[in-house]
């Protein structure tokens, strides 16, 4: 199934666990649907030179990362068996503990499912213009480098 537009992806704030399960609870009556794959990335917290990072600050070019996500969205739904995708990823302030990243893929088999969530994760951190800045404890920051 493809989508000829940009959908917005972007959430203000962290992505509530219930919004997840309501996600998932909305396909039961897709019964041709026969594996779901789900990535959540959660706000870690580290510790960067003595300092713990109390939260990461998201920023983006919505329409430049909107339509680059279109583009991995296409590119995945031309490679993979896929009933539907859905991405959730957040902007502005998520604290430690919190889901910055939902990827949610589905298909009628699991190796179709498994292998495009994958891909669109690793798509996602390596292509989509956001910017993570660490906010630490003691209210100083430094910009975040994703790690492959």
């Amino acid at each position: 199934m493809s989508n000829p537009q940009p959908k917005n992806i972007f959430v203000n704030g962290p992505i509530d666990p219930a919004f997840i399960g309501d996600s998932i609870a909305k396909h039961a009556s897709k019964t041709g649907i026969g594996a779901h794959s789900i990535f959540l990335g959660q706000v870690r917290k580290d510790v960067v030179d003595n300092k713990q990072v109390a939260a990461i600050d998201y920023t983006t070019y919505e329409e430049m990362a909107l339509e680059k996500m279109h583009e991995i969205r296409e590119a995945t739904f031309n490679k993979f068996s896929l009933t539907c995708m859905h991405v959730y990823h957040s902007l502005g302030k998520v604290d430690a503990g919190q889901i910055c990243l939902f990827v949610f893929t589905s298909s009628k088999h699991r190796r179709a499912a498994i292998d495009a969530c994958n891909e669109v994760v690793e798509r996602i951190k390596a292509e989509l213009p956001v910017w993570g800045k660490e906010i630490f404890v003691d209210e100083t920051y430094q910009w975040k480098q994703n790690n492959p």
